[in-house]
């Protein structure tokens, strides 16, 4: 994929990682925008390429009561007008065919959810929009099985694909990133880690996700090093108090110090 065709994306030629962040779900415009201007603020100074992020529903669920969202047209508006505000491309997970026609209308980039990667319909509804599709790795998929993923992409007519892994499932409740598989899935598509999913501890007794956000910064740190292109990271200014997801959400008054150490390491590597 290029860079250079995301509409809007800064920095494509710094060098640097590039980022996808923001918050687990579009809870309301104030909160989007607040989170916006603090890693649009932070990316700039340090020439990371972003990419703002936010469900605008959440489908999957382990309870029904669980915080879905906050009505869908609604929460593609507020992406919309995080995107004019600050310029930036903006991207969203789609659960089902109907929804890819919907949010192209809004966001840069189409994003297909981990556990529904091996739905050939919603791929290629989503390729069909021209639209760049982020495909999320399965938990119970190896890397090399991307490769069809990617391939559903392509065969559509779109060249825009970008694979993100958020670990692989071993046993009930943990999450493992197998950096084995970086240089494979790089030979399929631009490679996302996604930091704060992998660090997910799912389908606890209470059906509240938990993580382990305290190991944010060393997952970060090890897929620069192993060599991913970008870095997904879910972030929140009252990660406590958010309706989705607060259990592993980087809290957004750290993200600036991540973010200039991480730089650091992916400038030292290119070096050498």
């Amino acid at each position: 994929m290029d860079l250079n065709k995301v509409p809007q994306l800064k920095h494509t030629h710094s060098g640097n990682f590039f980022l996808l962040a923001g918050p687990c779900a579009i809870e309301g415009e104030e909160m989007a925008l607040r989170i916006a201007e603090k890693v649009v603020d932070i990316t700039d100074r340090l020439q990371i390429p972003y990419i703002f992020k936010g469900s605008f529903k959440k489908a999957n669920r382990s309870r029904v009561d669980s915080f879905t969202g906050i009505g869908d047209e609604k929460a593609l508006k507020i992406l919309r007008k995080v995107s004019e505000t600050f310029q930036i491309p903006t991207v969203t997970d789609i659960h089902k065919e109907s929804d890819a026609a919907m949010a192209a209308e809004y966001v840069d980039v189409l994003q297909i959810p981990a556990f529904l990667v091996r739905q050939t319909d919603l791929i290629v509804a989503a390729a069909e929009t021209g639209k760049v599709v982020n495909l999320k790795k399965g938990q119970f998929m190896s890397p090399e099985s991307m490769k069809h993923a990617v391939t559903k992409v392509t065969e559509s007519g779109n060249e825009q694909a970008i694979i993100t892994d958020r670990g692989t499932m071993f046993g009930y409740q943990d999450l493992i990133v197998d950096f084995r598989g970086v240089p494979v899935m790089k030979q399929y598509a631009p490679l996302v880690l996604d930091v704060t999913h992998s660090l997910q501890q799912p389908n606890q007794a209470s059906g509240v996700t938990g993580g382990r956000p305290e190991l944010i910064g060393t997952m970060a740190r090890a897929g620069i090093a192993a060599g991913v292109d970008g870095l997904f990271i879910e972030t929140h200014f009252d990660p406590a108090n958010a309706k989705s997801d607060g259990a592993n959400m980087l809290p957004l008054d750290q993200m600036d110090r991540l973010m200039q150490r991480l730089s650091a390491i992916r400038k030292t590597l290119s070096e050498f």
